[in-house]
């Protein structure tokens, strides 16, 4: 029989990122704040996100829900929030420990935001990859398209 290895795997990093064509201030507050976090946080036009709360403080929780719409199907997105620093960096460890960083970078007027996070070993990388870019593509649509 085969023994299983005692020494921890290496995390798989996986990165996503985008461009969005507004200041750090209006993208700091659309990432950050329940009212909008609610119009964006869906990787398909047939999910939504309907209740997010966000406590954006070292210590605080955050929690999203993301739901089909024909109700078939939803789960709580949450972590709590290891180190804030406004307009350039947010720090997370996820519900499940992994961890997650989302930097943040303003040069004349587009503000590039890098998601960072731990892969988790049920869904494929590429699956993960796409379903968080998929998010990230819709912040900023709804970031953008926001006046």
């Amino acid at each position: 029989m085969e023994k299983l290895s005692e020494t921890p795997e290496a995390k798989v990093v996986i990165t996503v990122e985008t461009e969005v064509n507004a200041t750090i201030e209006k993208v700091w507050n659309y990432w950050t704040l329940a009212e909008h976090i609610t119009k964006w946080n869906q990787a398909s036009d047939d999910w939504h996100c309907p209740a997010a709360e966000n406590e954006l403080r070292p210590g605080g929780k955050f929690s999203y829900t993301m739901a089909a719409k024909d109700g078939s199907f939803s789960f709580d997105f949450w972590g709590v929030y290891t180190e804030i620093v406004k307009h350039k960096k947010i720090s997370i460890i996820l519900g499940d420990d992994r961890k997650m960083e989302v930097l943040f970078e303003e040069k004349e007027g587009i503000t590039s935001v890098q998601e960072s996070f731990e892969a988790e070993n049920t869904n494929s990388l590429e699956l993960q990859r796409g379903g968080w870019q998929a998010i990230l593509d819709n912040f900023k649509k709804h970031t953008e398209a926001s006046v």
